[in-house]
């Protein structure tokens, strides 16, 4: 999708096409006079007055111009879904904020990285219908839904069709887990922040669209704030130090989706025409 090289091209091609059609009314959201929802009005709150995060969320995406600034220039979308302009640059590259000059893969990583770029089209794991992992499933531009519990969150996400728990009774993590796609999640509030860590992952999933890739040592800790009804942001720090020289955090914004649902989303009945 991006003019400055063909292997940019086809990071974007077959990915998502899907559309959202449902149009229904959300209870409970508060409106401006003219009916649309007030995405400025307080955020919600529980029975323990903790931020309720519950709804259905998408990443707000890069302005068009920094994009272009980051990537080269966009070109029109190839295929529904494909439009580079609702992207995240982190979803592109998850180093994207990272100085030039400084050299943050380590030997072995970097080189794991170059191999994936040659072979990015069949290779990626979403072209083969697997997870897209953590945190790029929050980063794909497709929403997902929050369900809020008072011992646990559930994200619903419609663009790989998987689904995270995150465990907020105060269990701490297991030791020895079988190491697996989305990691074994454990929250804690502080203040209005809920403090959620992620760790168990196996080595399989790409950290962004470019190949950015981890170990199984990796730990994911995120930060969300539901700074008003309608915002919610996401500061998340990635620690492997088998793969990254030192941790890095990126931050961005997921927005509230009103008066439409997720829907049904199968990948190997849409995407088959994704690695071709």
């Amino acid at each position: 999708m991006f003019v400055r090289s063909a292997s940019m091209g086809m990071l974007f091609a077959g990915l998502l096409g899907v559309g959202q059609w449902l149009d229904h009314p959300t209870p409970d959201v508060p409106r401006t006079r003219d009916g649309k929802p007030n995405l400025a009005a307080p955020a919600p709150r529980g029975p323990d007055g903790k931020p309720d995060l519950s709804g259905i969320w998408q990443v707000e995406s890069t302005p068009r111009a920094e994009m272009e600034r980051l990537f080269g220039r966009l070109v029109a979308p190839q295929a529904l879904g494909d439009d580079p302009s609702t992207f995240s640059k982190y979803m592109v590259d998850i180093l994207v904020d990272v100085p030039a000059s400084e050299s943050l893969l380590r030997p072995d990583a970097a080189a794991l990285f170059r191999q994936r770029r040659a072979s990015f089209r069949t290779d990626r794991p979403m072209a083969n219908c697997l997870p897209a992992g953590v945190p790029a499933v929050a980063l794909l531009p497709r929403p997902f839904r929050i369900v809020h519990a008072r011992t646990f969150l559930a994200m619903l996400h419609e663009g790989d069709g998987t689904f995270r728990q995150i465990h907020l009774d105060g269990r701490k993590h297991p030791k020895d887990a079988t190491p697996t796609w989305l990691g074994y999640s454990v929250g804690r509030w502080d203040g209005d922040r809920l403090m959620v860590e992620t760790q168990g992952f196996n080595d399989k999933t790409w950290l962004d669209l470019q190949g950015h890739g981890h170990s199984e040592a990796l730990r994911v800790v995120e930060r969300f704030y539901r700074r008003d009804f309608g915002h919610l942001d996401v500061a998340v720090t990635i620690d492997d130090p088998n793969t990254f020289m030192r941790p890095f955090t990126i931050s961005f914004t997921e927005r509230l989706v009103a008066d439409t649902d997720i829907l049904e989303y199968f990948c190997v009945e849409n995407q088959k025409a994704i690695a071709r």
